[in-house]
């Protein structure tokens, strides 16, 4: 299966988009609610529907930048925050993305590539934060699919990724997760060395 433009776009077009929460997930909405400086520069890459991004936003960060490589999906955010400015919002691949952020808000992206390049989104997370940089989010805890994303796994596999880019300030199984996801998501809060 290739994990490619045309197959990210079909989803949104078919809207088989089951890992969508229909809104901020509420670990990363108290993240962002004790945030304090709104000229933050964030990233949220494979940002999909971007309930995140339209929480920022409402909530006064404008210095965002979404990426996808569906531009279903930046259309869909498109029209649902039409007062998002549309030079923010980048349909390209993650990989070959090279600004510079203070913070990059990671929910379901990590888990919808292909395992084999989770080491690389490691490094390459770390190559696009600034000095001490923050890369907070949700991972999937838990054994998922095989064959298809979500692709699931388990801290210890996680911290081989990476402990060599960041400190880990937090990595663990979110306390405030929704009732679906209990004990399936650990809470990331990561610094760039």
């Amino acid at each position: 299966m290739k994990l490619d433009k045309k197959f990210w776009d079909s989803r949104y077009l078919n809207s088989d988009i089951g890992w969508d929460l229909g809104g901020v997930s509420t670990p990363l909405k108290k993240y962002i609610d004790q945030l304090t400086n709104k000229d933050l520069k964030i990233i949220i890459p494979g940002c999909g529907n971007a309930h995140e991004a339209e929480y920022l936003f409402n909530n006064g960060f404008k210095n965002l930048i979404l990426i996808d490589l569906s531009p279903t999906a930046l259309n869909l955010f498109s029209k649902r925050v039409p007062e998002f400015p549309e030079d923010q919002l980048i349909c390209e691949d993650f990989f070959k993305h090279t600004e510079k952020y203070d913070l990059m808000i990671e929910q379901t992206f990590f888990c919808a590539i292909n395992p084999e390049l989770r080491s690389k989104y490691a490094k390459h997370t770390s190559n696009i934060l600034n000095f001490r940089g923050k890369l907070i989010g949700l991972l999937f805890g838990a054994e998922l699919n095989n064959n298809k994303p979500p692709f699931g796994g388990n801290q210890k596999e996680y911290l081989n990724y990476f402990k060599p880019y960041f400190n880990i300030n937090i990595m663990e199984i979110a306390y405030n997760s929704i009732e679906t996801r209990k004990g399936r998501e650990l809470f990331i809060n990561l610094t760039k060395k």
